[in-house]
């Protein structure tokens, strides 16, 4: 069968960043066979297969060089966290290397962002980022978040 005339499609890539970081959150349910590969000069690539068999793949000129020995992944169930080393901590004016607008499945993770002047400088490790959009239903919360009441707060 071939794949001429066939309309390839990608997964949604939310990215954001901090002055040493970028994150990538690739938007797949139940994905299996993932591969990324990290190059230096800062190619970023995906690929995986998604819950109904068909195969996702792209890759990404990032804006800086990048450390690929320390880029890390995160398998959820609804999505894909890469953790991507900036070669030198800063922000970048942009994800890609080109100036053209981003594909439009890569949008702007406004959850993680984080803006140059409001970065907490507490020299916290945040390699260990958890999902905040998956629960794998172990918890005893029933999913609620604990929050104070505040009427007896204010008293």
């Amino acid at each position: 069968m071939s794949n001429f005339g066939k309309k390839r499609s990608y997964p949604e890539v939310l990215w954001a960043q901090h002055a040493d970081k970028v994150y990538l959150t690739i938007a797949l349910t139940n994905a299996k066979d993932i591969a990324v590969k990290c190059e230096p000069h800062g190619s970023f690539n995906f690929s995986a297969v998604g819950s109904n068999d068909e195969s996702f793949d792209f890759s990404l000129e990032l804006y800086g060089k990048i450390l690929p020995e320390s880029c890390k992944t995160q398998m959820g169930l609804r999505n894909i966290l890469c953790t991507v080393q900036k070669e030198e901590k800063g922000w970048w004016k942009r994800l890609l290397k080109s100036e053209e607008k981003p594909a439009p499945y890569i949008k702007v993770d406004w959850n993680r962002w984080c803006d140059e002047d409001e970065e907490p400088d507490n020299g916290t490790d945040d390699d260990d980022l958890k999902y905040t959009s998956d629960d794998d239903g172990n918890g005893s919360d029933d999913g609620m978040l604990y929050l104070p009441d505040l009427e007896k707060a204010r008293k």
